[in-house]
């Protein structure tokens, strides 16, 4: 290595003597620090069972915006279901897929809440509406988190949070 070339190590340790000591500590901190472990996993998806797969599909796309990523008509364990996965909303998100049992009965509601970020709640909950869903309860307003929340449920009564973010 040549003598006279300065390092990032010693550019962070200069600045640190020069009164930077914040930032050149963090930084060293930092580029010394070992890597964080791996997660142990990766949360990837919610599978929400649905007794009409092709009307809950159409829901969640005219309401969410979701777009299909495949289907899937499969046999598990004997039972023969069928799959809409839908694409995740941003990288790295988790995907979002409805799942139909031919043999089972129509699905219990209330064993989970989705939950949806959007930029209009209030139109949100009325494409809900008119996509055949309820109203749950009216938008209103957390003041100390900066935020609107309402829930709706969609056609089969599966209930959905929506949030908005307020300035």
């Amino acid at each position: 290595m040549d003598p006279t070339r300065t390092t990032r190590r010693d550019a962070l340790r200069a600045a640190a003597s020069l009164g930077a000591t914040v930032l050149a500590a963090a930084a060293l901190a930092e580029e010394t620090a070992p890597a964080a472990p791996a997660p142990l996993a990766h949360f990837s998806f919610t599978k929400l069972q649905v007794a009409d797969l092709e009307k809950c599909a159409a829901f969640y796309t005219s309401v969410a915006g979701l777009t299909e990523q495949s289907r899937v008509d499969t046999d598990s364990g004997g039972r023969k279901l069928s799959e809409i996965i839908f694409n995740a909303t941003m990288p790295g998100g988790a995907s979002f897929v409805l799942i139909h049992y031919y043999d089972s009965p129509k699905p219990v509601v209330g064993e989970l809440i989705l939950g949806f970020y959007t930029s209009d709640i209030d139109g949100f909950a009325a494409r809900a509406v008119a996509a055949g869903g309820s109203i749950v309860r009216e938008p209103w307003e957390i003041t100390e988190m900066k935020l609107r929340v309402a829930f709706v449920a969609d056609p089969e009564g599966h209930v959905i949070e929506i949030v908005e973010e307020q300035a």
